[in-house]
């Protein structure tokens, strides 16, 4: 049986020179080497077309990235894991909690418990599994300031948990625009499998694209780049089968007379990424509505859940 390749300098036809010149170049892991071009391969490292083509086939290779039939994607999805809401309507909507492998989008008015939310996981995704977690850490990028270690506190003590502990097991950075964005995100390409790291929240996921690319003449700048992201993180839950949660603000739109008159900012490019589609509405005093709008697993529904001082919950009967 050949031995499993774990590091890069045990790739076929990378000796020490070259692993060197890929780690300097960014491309420090198999994942990052898989994922690349030989094009961009080539011109990074300064090797030949041909070897960087090798370098990456034996890369995918060792990821087990290849042709597959349905049967063995069927006995992949068994690795898929899902971690609780903290609401059992929710997580029964959700087809039991959020799952990685996968982004989840949570779109909605401002209040309508997107953040809330993305607290809630950050702490849950810490639980052991037959609590509703993954044992695992997790990563908050925060693009509009809106992260707060006080609800993290209160949401940790209500689950019995040490709040200075699990504060600790979670990575914070305040993205300050898009190209910061995606930049901490490429990072995490090597962070992730360090740190047993399981959820990835961006909050959210098109503040900066839509502050920095106004007007229909960067529109398509705009989606062109918001489409380089969404791939990153596609790639970023797929190969190492961690949750992605992604919140999104909404848009009114002036031609519509029935029916709901808003919708998710990002256009097509984000209605085609994520795995699952969230629209948040709120409802009576604490009360708010999700709906799942687009999941090609689940069918459409929705349910009511509360954002109480303990975190996300189910309303009392």
């Amino acid at each position: 049986m050949p031995k499993k390749i774990k590091d890069i300098s045990e790739l076929p036809g990378v000796g020490r020179s070259t692993a060197a010149k890929l780690t300097e170049a960014g491309y420090s892991t198999l994942e990052a080497i898989a994922v690349a071009s030989p094009q961009e391969l080539s011109t990074a490292v300064g090797i030949p077309l041909a070897t960087a083509q090798r370098i990456i086939r034996a890369a995918r290779e060792a990821l087990d990235l290849r042709l597959k039939t349905a049967l063995e994607l069927k006995r992949e999805r068994a690795s898929v894991r899902k971690i609780t809401t903290s609401s059992k309507n929710l997580d029964a909507l959700l087809g039991g909690g959020v799952e990685t492998r996968t982004i989840t989008e949570f779109f909605g008015e401002y209040g309508t418990g997107k953040t809330q939310l993305c607290h809630q996981l950050s702490v849950n995704v810490q639980l052991p599994p037959e609590k509703g977690g993954l044992s695992g850490k997790a990563v908050y990028v925060d693009s509009e300031g809106t992260f707060r270690w006080e609800r993290i506190e209160s949401m940790a003590r209500a689950l019995g948990l040490d709040p200075d502990e699990v504060m600790a097991n979670i990575f914070y950075v305040r993205a300050v625009n898009s190209d910061h964005q995606m930049a901490i995100v490429d990072e995490l390409f090597e962070l992730v499998p360090k740190e047993n790291i399981k959820l990835i929240v961006i909050d959210s996921v098109t503040g900066h694209f839509r502050a920095e690319y106004i007007g229909r003449e960067h529109l398509a700048q705009r989606q062109q780049k918001l489409n380089k992201h969404l791939h990153q993180l596609m790639r970023l839950a797929e190969i190492y089968n961690v949750a992605v949660v992604v919140t999104n603000q909404v848009m009114a739109r002036p031609d519509v007379f029935y029916g709901d008159p808003t919708r998710a900012v990002g256009g097509h490019v984000l209605y085609h990424a994520p795995g699952v589609r969230v629209q948040l509405r709120r409802s009576r005093g604490n009360r708010r509505i999700a709906r799942v709008v687009d999941a090609p697993h689940l069918p459409e529904g929705e349910t009511i859940f509360v954002i109480t001082e303990e975190g996300i919950r189910d309303p009392a009967e």
